[in-house]
C-alpha cells in the first residue's frame, strides 16, 4: 500500500507552487535518505546548530545562520532576538517587552497573510508594530518618519508575489533603518535563490524557508550578522524553544544545502523554462483558452504558466473536484485567470492537467 492509501489521504496534483497546505514541496531521495539516518541517532544540539551556521554562512554569503522551525517562526525568534540580545533575563521575560525597544516598524504594504498574519508573527514576540505609509504605497520618507519614533527595535520588510501596492526599495528601506541605528529583517520565505540578492540589501538578517525550493524538511533559514545570528540562537532558551528545530530537520537542511550548491543552476533554470514554454504551448491548442509566460514578479529565476478561460473560477472547482484533484493558483480566478506553478510536476502530471482542461473546456 502507498503512504496515502495506508493512512487515507488523496494524492493530489499541485500546480500551486510551494503551498503549505498542500505539503510545501517534494524532498529529493538524499535528503529522505539522509533524515532517515538521523532519526535513530543522537546529537549534541549545539553542535548540529554550529554546523547549520556554518553551511547556511556558505550558501549564502552571510557571516552565520541559524535553523529554526518555519518562516513563520523565524519572524517571532528575529524580532526577539532584536528586542532581547542575548541578555538571560529579557529572554526570560519575553513576550513581557515592556522594558525593552519593542517597536517593529512595518510598511504597510508588506502586510501580508500566508495562512497567518505577518502582523501577528511579529505580536506574538512582545513586540508592537507601526504600520509605515498605507496600504497602497509607502515611501521612504513614510518610513523615515516611522522609524524617527520611540523604543524602536527593528525593520520589518517582506519580499514576496504575496505583497500589494507600489514596490518598494528595500536597499533604501535598509539604509533608512540604519541611519537610526536600527537593524533591518527582510521576510524572504520563498526567495532562497535570491537569498544572496536580499543579503545584498545590507539586510541584518534575512529569513528564508527550507522546505520550499530548497525543498529540505520544515525549516526556516536565518542568515545574517553574526551578532544577531547568536541572539537568534539564545532564543532557545525562552519563546524560541517552542520554535527550535528537530534534529532530522537541520539534517535534512545540511544536505538539502550540499545538493544546492552542487546542482548546475544554469540548466535548472533552463529546464524550468522549457517546462512553462511547452505547458503554454500546447495549452494554446485547447478549445476557449489562451495560455502565456508569467515571469515571477520578485524576479525569482523561474516562471509560471498564465491561464485565461472564461467562468475560471468554475474550472479550478471542477480541477479540484477530479480524482486525483488538480489545485492551482486561484488569486486571479475572479479576473478570469488561472496560474499554475509546474516546478515540481512530472511530465505524467502535466498532461494529466491538459487532458483535464481539455474535458472540462470542450463544449458538449
Amino acid at each position: 500500500m502507498s503512504i496515502h492509501e495506508r493512512h487515507r489521504l488523496s494524492v493530489v496534483v499541485n500546480a500551486r507552487g510551494t503551498f503549505t497546505p498542500l505539503g510545501v514541496s517534494r524532498s529529493s531521495a538524499g535528503v529522505a535518505a539522509a533524515v532517515a539516518e538521523a532519526l535513530p541517532e543522537f546529537f549534541v544540539m549545539d553542535e548540529l546548530g554550529d554546523r547549520a551556521s556554518e553551511a547556511i554562512a556558505h550558501a549564502t554569503g552571510a557571516q552565520a545562520g541559524a535553523v529554526v522551525h518555519c518562516t513563520a517562526a523565524a519572524i517571532t525568534v528575529a524580532v526577539a532576538a532584536s528586542m532581547a540580545g542575548t541578555e538571560p533575563r529579557r529572554i526570560a521575560m519575553l513576550p513581557d517587552a515592556r522594558d525593552m525597544h519593542n517597536r517593529v516598524v512595518l510598511p504597510a504594504v508588506h502586510v501580508v497573510d500566508y495562512g497567518q498574519s505577518n502582523l501577528q508573527a511579529v505580536r506574538l514576540s512582545g513586540a508592537q508594530v507601526v504600520l509605515a505609509g498605507d496600504e497602497t504605497r509607502c515611501t521612504i520618507d513614510d518610513l523615515d518618519e516611522a522609524l524617527d519614533g520611540p523604543d524602536v527595535t527593528c525593520l520589518l520588510l517582506t519580499s514576496s508575489r504575496l505583497t500589494d501596492g507600489e514596490p518598494l526599495d528595500l536597499t533604501a528601506a535598509v539604509r533608512a533603518a540604519h541611519r537610526r541605528g536600527v537593524p533591518a529583517i527582510i521576510d524572504g520565505a520563498a526567495q532562497l535563490p535570491r537569498t544572496a540578492d536580499l543579503l545584498a540589501t545590507g539586510a541584518d538578517l534575512v529569513l528564508v524557508s527550507g522546505q520550499k525550493y530548497l525543498a529540505s524538511p520544515t525549516a526556516g533559514l536565518i542568515c545574517g550578522t553574526r551578532s544577531l545570528v547568536q541572539a537568534v540562537r539564545a532564543q532557545e532558551r525562552g519563546i524560541g524553544r517552542g520554535m527550535k528545530p528537530t534534529k532530522e530537520a537541520v539534517i535534512g537542511v545540511l544536505t538539502a544545502l550540499e545538493e544546492w550548491q552542487a546542482m548546475d543552476r544554469a540548466k535548472w533554470e533552463a529546464d524550468q523554462d522549457a517546462k512553462v514554454s511547452s505547458f503554454v504551448r500546447k495549452a494554446n491548442e485547447l478549445p476557449g483558452i489562451v495560455a502565456e509566460i508569467l515571469p515571477d514578479p520578485t524576479g525569482l529565476p523561474l516562471s509560471r504558466a498564465l491561464v485565461k478561460v472564461t467562468h475560471a473560477e468554475r474550472v479550478a472547482t471542477e480541477l479540484e473536484a477530479g480524482s486525483p484533484p488538480i489545485y492551482v493558483i486561484t488569486d486571479r480566478q475572479a479576473d478570469d485567470e488561472l496560474v499554475l506553478e509546474l516546478v515540481p510536476l512530472d511530465p505524467d502530471e502535466i498532461t494529466l492537467i491538459l487532458t483535464r482542461l481539455t474535458a472540462i473546456t470542450t463544449p458538449t
